[in-house]
């Protein structure tokens, strides 16, 4: 798939089908999501497949429990926009079919977060998330539905007991994948000339344009 058209037709898909996805697919789109840059080619990323239905409820128990809090703070700021409640419907829709996703990947990174100065947290995370958009992308090419997601982590020692995760892998994320039940399409985005600055913030002299 041409590059511009991933990018441009990934989209969150929350609803997924059961039918199962081939193990050599998804080492396709990792070994895609491999060739990412990292702090000092560490390559410090791990993956770990998550097909057991005892390991997916599990984790599903925390994302329940997260999400009954996160989607009561969103019902109430969201109000009538007819978007955001279509956005939190789907997170339902996920949170309560959380165990018919095919197969869920949990992306780690090696390494204990350390209470340390921001900019060296950032550094640390940097060196993992170029590693899951390009899972992202490459699972857009293959027709996959992928979502990003953090909430069935809140519990970071909860996390390491499901997975058996050693002291120093640190779980950053999980993306539910399977064969979309909806459709990839075109995303909608604001201008990029709202959110460019020139310099400093604020001085916006492409939006003039």
């Amino acid at each position: 798939m041409d590059l511009e058209e991933a990018i441009t037709t990934q989209r969150a898909i929350r609803r997924l089908k059961p039918d199962p996805v081939d193990d050599e697919v998804l080492l396709r789109c990792l070994r895609l999501a491999s060739h990412a840059p990292s702090g000092g080619n560490a390559q410090g990323f791990e993956f770990i497949l998550v097909r057991d239905p005892v390991v997916k409820a599990a984790l599903g128990r925390q994302y329940g429990r997260s999400w009954a809090v996160y989607s009561g703070l969103g019902r109430l700021l969201s109000g009538d926009r007819p978007r955001r409640r279509r956005v939190i419907e789907a997170v339902q829709w996920q949170v309560d079919h959380w165990e018919d996703i095919p197969v869920l990947v949990v992306v780690c990174l090696r390494g204990i977060a350390l209470p340390v100065p921001a900019v060296l947290r950032i550094s640390r995370y940097g060196s993992v998330f170029p590693a899951v958009q390009n899972f992202l992308l490459a699972a857009r090419a293959e027709g996959l539905g992928t979502t990003l997601t953090t909430l069935p982590l809140w519990s970071r020692l909860a996390a390491h007991r499901i997975l058996g995760l050693p002291w120093n892998v640190e779980p950053v994320a999980v993306i539910p994948v399977g064969w979309p039940r909806g459709r990839h399409g075109p995303t909608t985005r604001r201008p990029v000339e709202e959110s460019v600055h020139l310099d400093r913030y604020g001085r916006r002299p492409f939006l003039r344009r």
